[in-house]
């Protein structure tokens, strides 16, 4: 569902599709960009399946908003996203503003209700990149290189190293078709890039 569609569907004023696109066009962002965005609507729209409209145009507006505010402060990030999307949705009905926010928020730990179907969708989606062809994996991990720029290969290294155990220590997808399709790919992908910092490590042998 398109971002005008899915804000006037829950009762929101038009106009913001152009400030969206904004944000998600800074020069700093190489991989949180409007496709990604894109992607993320897409998939969490096939991932949710028969829903009635209202919850539709609900995960589509977490999905085009949910990484609308990036500079690389996870948590702040989010949240301020979270807000971002609320201020857009001025006049919608108040339950459908917390609603949006709380499927946001949720990306900050990649955590919910098991019974949440809208977040099982928002969030397996929006790791679906993890379970990508390998060229598409490996655009996907420079890009947020990039993006951390302004830390040094030796903080970024470790930082990474720590990101990718915990995500190989645990089940990535919460829904079985998430699962079916990309989880066997992202642990290949997960494993190639951690063997690789683990490579450049000082006291690699």
């Amino acid at each position: 569902m398109e971002w005008d569609d899915a804000v006037a569907a829950l009762g929101g004023p038009p106009g913001a599709r152009p400030r969206l696109e904004a944000r998600y066009g800074e020069p700093h962002r190489r991989y949180h960009t409007l496709e990604h965005a894109a992607a993320v609507v897409r998939d969490s729209a096939w991932l949710a399946g028969e829903v009635e409209d209202t919850e539709r145009a609900v995960l589509a507006v977490a999905a085009w908003a949910h990484d609308v505010v990036y500079d690389a402060k996870p948590g702040e990030d989010e949240r301020a996203s979270a807000a971002w999307a609320r201020e857009a949705l001025d006049g919608a009905a108040e339950a459908h503003l917390e609603r949006v926010e709380d499927l946001i928020l949720t990306t900050i730990t990649h955590a919910a209700p098991p019974d949440d179907h809208l977040a099982t969708a928002l969030l397996d989606a929006d790791l679906a990149i993890l379970g990508a062809a390998p060229d598409r994996y490996a655009a996907y991990a420079e890009g947020v290189r990039q993006e951390y720029a302004k830390y040094p290969d030796d903080v970024w290294r470790e930082g990474r190293i720590a990101v990718l155990e915990g995500m190989l220590a645990r089940e990535l997808y919460r829904s079985g078709t998430a699962r079916a399709r990309w989880a066997t790919a992202a642990e290949t992908n997960l494993t190639a890039e951690l063997t690789h910092w683990r490579r450049y490590r000082p006291d690699h042998r």
